[in-house]
């Protein structure tokens, strides 16, 4: 309620909820933003990823039980671990490209065939797995280079990217790297920033009763 006048996306964090066998009130939640802001679309953080046959059911999880509008997707089991989501043609299927934790080094930039493999996988989602064109990437803020080169593999793909604020990514630096051509076409996702950017959580009360 506090923020929906100026965000373009939620992004709930499943494993939060799961954790505290806490699923209806995820559920509640993206109901709550559906009823009240059916414009805002839900991005369910997931990170999903396994054989097709498992596939199936998790993007049922997703976008049938808990009605989210897209799902963060792990590419790593290839594109038969993905085509359950995206097939989907009206949700979003954003697979992890190059991760904004330290360690998303480790494998995402190894080199494969004289390119990192973050590349690699934005070029495949950009052409022979996005068939119903519902793809987008998660790209780090904490490395604008490499969202400046995702940008230009992927054209006007939409870049969901992660770690402004907690994580240090510099928010000039990221429009200036990922923006398309119309000065869109990026989520930019603050969470820890937010939430706990008062005395206590978002939601204690500041002057007037407003949320600090």
């Amino acid at each position: 309620d506090a923020t929906h006048d100026i965000v373009c996306a939620y992004k709930p964090q499943f494993a939060h909820y799961a954790a505290v066998a806490a699923e209806d009130q995820l559920a509640a939640t993206i109901d709550y933003i559906h009823d009240r802001y059916p414009g805002i679309p839900v991005i369910l953080d997931a990170k999903r990823g396994d054989v097709g046959s498992t596939a199936e059911f998790y993007a049922i999880e997703a976008f049938e039980r808990y009605g989210a509008d897209a799902v963060t997707v792990n590419p790593y089991l290839g594109g038969d671990s993905i085509a359950p989501f995206t097939k989907y043609a009206d949700r979003g299927t954003i697979l992890l490209c190059r991760t904004s934790n330290a360690g998303g080094a480790d494998l995402q930039e190894q080199m494969l065939d004289g390119e990192p493999l973050y590349l690699r996988v934005a070029k495949l989602a950009a052409t022979q797995w996005n068939a119903n064109k519902n793809i987008s990437l998660v790209v780090g803020a904490t490395v604008p280079q490499v969202i400046a080169d995702v940008r230009k593999a992927v054209g006007d793909m939409p870049l969901l990217v992660p770690g402004i604020g907690a994580q240090g990514g510099d928010i000039d630096a990221t429009v200036q790297a990922g923006r398309r051509a119309d000065g869109r076409g990026m989520m930019v996702s603050s969470s820890r920033a937010i939430l706990y950017a008062g005395e206590g959580n978002w939601g204690a009360a500041g002057p007037e009763g407003e949320p600090k």
